[in-house]
């Protein structure tokens, strides 16, 4: 019998965060605020007029694993309020990156991230490892933008 492993990284997460949907959707939708929450990212700019729409490219600068990279996201689904759908263009790999939200009730949140795609040079073997590096960073991520969320709302100082 083969082991198969594939190439294929598909990491998703998910967090609940105590705020209306619509809220925590707008926040988390607008890549302006990326740079927030994004553990890895330094900066967006826009390609493209605002505001967000099918269409939309954005340039994401990161760090991630010691290595600063840059790519563009171009949006290929947006449902105002309960998903959003960015893929990489002009790169040797796709990459897709969904945020989902799922209303609890009026004040709760389930927020869902996933990305997906064949890192570029991967090794089948290394796959699992780089996997395991992305849902630790997108942990950190959906943490870090429940706590902004909530601490503002707390404190009722604007984002």
């Amino acid at each position: 019998m083969k082991l198969l492993i594939s190439k294929m990284v598909n990491v998703s997460t998910e967090i609940i965060i105590h705020l209306p949907k619509e809220k925590v959707a707008e926040f988390a939708s607008d890549p302006d605020n990326a740079p927030k929450w994004y553990v890895n990212i330094e900066s967006v700019e826009w390609l493209t007029e605002k505001p967000l729409k099918i269409g939309s490219q954005l340039v994401f600068r990161a760090k991630f694993m010691g290595r600063h990279l840059q790519y563009i996201y171009e949006v290929i689904e947006i449902i105002p309020g309960q998903k959003l759908v960015m893929q990489t263009v002009n790169t040797p790999v796709i990459i897709e990156t969904t945020y989902g939200w799922q209303a609890v009730d009026e004040n709760t949140t389930c927020m869902t991230f996933c990305n997906r795609g064949i890192p570029p040079g991967l090794s089948k073997i290394l796959t699992p490892i780089v996997a395991i590096v992305i849902k630790q960073a997108s942990r950190k991520d959906l943490k870090r933008l429940k706590s902004l969320l909530e601490r503002n709302v707390r404190t009722l100082q604007p984002m």
